[in-house]
C-alpha cells in the first residue's frame, strides 16, 4: 500500500512543477476565492464504496475520540496541572484554522506558548517555509534534521517544549475529531496567514477534512519542505481508504515514541 504512494509522489510532483506560468503568477484575489468557490460546488455523484469509506472513517473517528476523552481524562488534568504550574495563562489555547473546503474552524491545543506571545515570529517562518527555506537553527547535531520547523522558538515554555516533544499538546485535537471539525487521518489543519500564500494547486488540500496525523506527519514533518508536504497530502486524498487510515494510525504511534521531526 505504501509504496505506490511514494511512486505517486514522484508522479504528482513532477505534475506540479509542470503546471504553467499563468498558473503561478495567478493573482493572489484569484486564488483565495477559489475556496469560496468549492463552497458551492457539490458532488454530482457518489460511488457506494465512497459512501461506505466516509462512513466508516466517521465512525472510527467517533470511537477513537470517545475512547481517548474518557480513558485518559487522568492525564488530561496531569497536563493541566503542570501547564498551569509552569507559567500563567489558560491551560487550552484556542486558535482559528482553515478546514474543509475553507471552512474556518477553532482547533484546540494544550498551551506550549507564554501566554499573548506574538505570532510575528512564525508568520515570517511559514513564509519562508512556502518558498521552501530552510527555517530551523538547530545548533546541535542531534537536531540537525530539523530544517523546516522552528527549534529555539523563545515563545515556547519549559512544559511547553516537553509536549511538544511527546505530541501531547495534540491531544484536545480529539474534541475537534469528536465535532467533526477534524479527522483521525488527514493534511494537517493550516493556518488563515499560511493560506494566503497558496496558489489553486495547493488549495486541493482543503478537498477533505484536517487530520490528526497523516503521511506528512509520519513520513516528513519537520524534515521536508513545503512542497514535498503538499505532494504528500494530495497523494493521500487521491489514494485514501479505510486500510490505509489504519496503517498510518500505526505507524503514528511508532514516530511519536521515537519523536520523528519532534522539537
Amino acid at each position: 500500500m505504501l509504496e505506490p504512494l511514494r511512486l505517486a509522489l514522484r508522479r504528482h510532483s513532477l505534475a506540479r512543477n509542470g503546471r504553467s506560468a499563468v498558473q503561478l503568477a495567478e493573482p493572489q484575489e484569484q486564488v483565495s476565492r477559489q475556496i469560496a468557490v468549492r463552497r458551492c460546488e457539490q458532488p454530482v455523484q457518489r460511488s457506494y464504496r465512497e459512501i461506505g469509506y466516509c462512513i466508516s472513517k466517521r465512525a472510527l473517528d467517533v470511537l477513537v475520540a470517545l475512547f481517548v476523552l474518557i480513558v485518559f481524562v487522568p492525564l488530561f488534568l496531569l497536563i493541566a496541572l503542570i501547564i498551569r504550574l509552569d507559567s500563567p495563562g489558560p491551560v487550552i489555547f484556542r486558535q482559528v484554522r482553515v478546514g474543509y473546503q475553507g471552512r474556518p474552524f477553532t482547533l484546540y491545543k494544550f498551551r506550549t506558548m507564554y501566554h499573548g506571545s506574538s505570532e510575528a515570529l512564525h508568520r515570517a517562518a511559514i513564509a519562508r517555509y512556502i518558498r521552501g527555506e530552510a527555517i530551523g537553527r538547530a545548533g546541535s547535531e542531534q537536531l540537525s534534521h530539523i530544517r523546516f520547523k522552528l527549534v529555539y522558538d523563545p515563545r515556547v515554555t519549559r512544559a511547553g517544549r516537553w509536549l511538544r516533544r511527546w505530541s501531547l499538546d495534540e491531544l484536545p485535537q480529539f474534541i475537534n475529531i469528536l465535532r467533526g471539525d477534524m479527522t483521525l487521518v488527514g493534511p494537517r489543519p493550516a493556518l488563515p496567514y499560511e493560506v494566503e500564500h497558496y496558489t489553486a494547486y495547493e488549495m486541493q488540500r482543503f478537498q477533505v477534512r484536517p487530520g490528526l496525523t497523516g503521511i506528512w506527519q509520519v513520513y516528513g514533518r519537520s524534515r521536508v519542505p513545503f512542497a514535498e508536504m503538499i505532494e504528500m497530502d494530495l497523494v493521500y486524498i487521491r489514494q485514501r481508504c479505510l486500510l490505509l487510515d489504519l496503517k498510518l494510525l500505526w505507524l503514528t504511534i511508532g514516530a511519536v515514541l521515537l519523536q520523528r521531526g519532534a522539537v
